[in-house]
């Protein structure tokens, strides 16, 4: 990052992009390839090391195979909020693909994969929290664990836990998926 960003001088006269901004120059083909919005913010994704990939590829095979009912399980697809657009790892929201006409608003569940980036996923989860995203997790593979946010208030999740290894995680937003944290790591 160039140093002068990180001023608070130079912060506060930065101009945000709303999330309309953001569609035009998606539609113009003017956003970066690999960039989502964040807060108003342009930002690059970074890169996947190859046990992101494959602790995404494992759960979202578990969730498509468990996840009974009418949702739809996305990977690495936005969703868009009040002035974000993030591209979560896995997000599962109520209906099917054929009932939306746009990206989805919310989501019943939302996963990101840390594998060096634990500190940005812990920011995320107020972002999350205020488009009502019901539980948001974070596969931590340097603790082996899940840390699980529920109950969104006032963009604010009001309970916050770490499941580890040896712990079966029951979602509260989807009372058929239990993921065994031992197995999860394991698989990968």
């Amino acid at each position: 990052m160039v140093p002068i960003l990180s001023q608070p001088d130079f912060q506060q006269r930065a101009l945000p992009l709303s999330v309309a901004g953001w569609h035009q120059m998606i539609d113009n083909g003017l956003a970066p390839e690999r960039a989502e919005l964040i807060r108003g913010v342009i930002i690059e994704k970074m890169s996947k090391p190859f046990l992101h990939t494959k602790l995404a590829d494992v759960l979202i095979e578990f969730l498509r195979a468990t996840v009974n009912g009418s949702f739809w399980i996305r990977q690495e697809a936005p969703l868009t909020l009040r002035d974000s657009e993030p591209e979560p790892d896995i997000s599962i929201v109520d209906g099917r693909r054929d009932d939306y006409q746009s990206h989805p608003v919310t989501a019943r569940l939302v996963v990101e994969v840390s594998v060096s980036s634990l500190l940005v996923e812990r920011e995320m989860a107020s972002v999350y929290a205020e488009a009502g995203v019901a539980e948001y997790w974070i596969v931590n593979a340097t603790e082996r664990c899940i840390e699980v946010y529920r109950d969104p208030v006032n963009g604010h999740y009001q309970r916050h836990q770490r499941v580890p290894e040896g712990e079966v995680l029951q979602c509260a937003a989807l009372n058929t998926v239990s993921v065994n944290v031992a197995e999860l790591f394991a698989s990968a």
